[in-house]
Order: structure tokens, then C-alpha cells, then sequence
């Protein structure tokens, strides 16, 4: 994953953002409505490709993905990243919500503390600058569901906007308690490619402007 120098935003401009995932990761804009659904239908189309006799596995798929995608709306999320990485046949499910917070923290910690507890510290990104990082465990209510034990591992990232009264969210992801530390340190990688753009230079959606 390649790292660039942080790009201050042109004065009255918001900033867009940058970030690098794994090849295998499945991008999904949640705003505005329109792209979601054909986002979602996009990977529908993909993953049961061939596969006309699942009918019912695949309605249950597609309503699924889009009480995630929903769930992530809620959240304030802005893009929707999903894992299809396997290694040695076997998926590495997990799951980025990029999300934004209307507000500004005079601390990061103050950030923080709006996700409860867990570890929290505060890092410096590479590219982004300054940010609070947490790590958490807890149940979620799909593992409940299925009578899993194990738990999620979550860690959050808050990142203050350039100039803005606002705060990028990052969230990862995953249920792979027994591989747990290393999925971490995937988060971290991408989380350390976070980048800030002009818009002039990029015509990604991934913008605060545009939601």
C-alpha cells in the first residue's frame, strides 16, 4: 500500500479523502440512494453469477447486504467497504463503514469516548495526521443470530477534517476472533493509506461535498 503527503483543502473547499483496500474488498457508495441499490445489485449479479437454481439464497443474500447497508446510512456512513480476500480457500470476512460526524471535539479524546469502551490511544497517521484509535470486542447481533460464540473485533478511527467542524469515522470489522491480531493489522494498513485530496484532483465520490 502506497502512502502520500497530506493535501491541505483549498480555503471555503471541503475536503475529500483518500483511502486504499485490498483488491478483494467490494466498494459500496451508500449516498445517495440510487447508487446504493445499484451497487448492491451489481454484487448480487456478481457473486451468483451462474447460479440460477438458489433463488431463495439469493433473495437472502440481497436482504442481508441491504440491512447492512442500511444499518450503515444510520450510522452517518458515507461508503460501505466488504471483504470477498480469501486465503487458502478460506474468506477473511470482514467490513469497512466510512462514516462522518457532524461535530468538533476540542479532544480526541472526547472522540473517543463517543464509541464506549475498549483501548483507546491516540496516533498519528502517516498522510492523515492526528487520530484517535480504539479497539473493542462485542457480540453482534448476526453472531447472536446464528448461535456464535465468538465475538466481533472492532477498531474505530476518528480523524479530524481539515478545516471542518467535522470528523471521519473509520470502522472495521470482523468475526474472525481466532485470527483477530492479524486482521488488526490489516485495519492498520489501510487506515495508515488515509490520504486528504483537493477536489480538483480527484473525481471520487468519497467527498464531503457530496452525500
Amino acid at each position: 500500500m502506497s502512502q502520500e503527503p497530506a493535501i491541505a483543502p483549498p480555503a471555503g473547499a471541503a475536503p475529500v479523502f483518500g483511502l486504499i483496500t485490498p483488491v478483494d474488498w467490494y466498494r459500496m457508495p451508500l449516498q445517495p440512494r440510487e447508487r446504493r441499490e445499484a451497487s448492491i445489485a451489481a454484487l448480487i449479479k456478481r457473486q451468483f453469477a451462474g447460479v440460477d437454481d438458489q433463488p431463495v439464497l439469493r433473495r437472502k443474500a440481497e436482504e442481508q447486504l441491504r440491512d447492512t447497508a442500511e444499518a450503515g446510512v444510520e450510522q452517518g456512513g458515507v461508503v460501505l467497504y466488504l471483504s470477498f480476500l480469501e486465503v487458502g480457500g478460506i474468506p477473511l470476512s470482514a467490513s469497512l463503514l466510512v462514516s462522518r460526524l457532524h461535530q468538533r471535539f476540542d479532544t480526541l479524546d472526547a472522540v473517543a469516548a463517543l464509541a464506549g469502551s475498549g483501548e483507546v490511544g491516540l496516533t498519528k497517521l502517516p498522510a492523515a495526521g492526528r487520530a484517535a484509535r480504539l479497539v473493542r470486542r462485542e457480540q453482534s447481533r448476526q453472531s447472536r443470530k446464528l448461535g456464535s460464540e465468538f465475538q466481533d473485533t472492532v477498531v474505530e478511527y476518528f480523524v479530524p477534517v481539515p478545516d471542518r467542524d467535522e470528523v471521519l469515522m473509520l470502522t472495521f470489522s470482523t468475526p474472525l476472533e481466532p485470527i483477530a491480531d492479524a486482521m488488526v493489522e490489516l485495519f492498520d494498513a489501510i487506515a495508515g493509506t488515509l490520504r486528504w485530496q483537493r477536489q480538483d484532483d480527484t473525481g471520487d465520490e468519497e467527498t464531503w461535498a457530496r452525500d
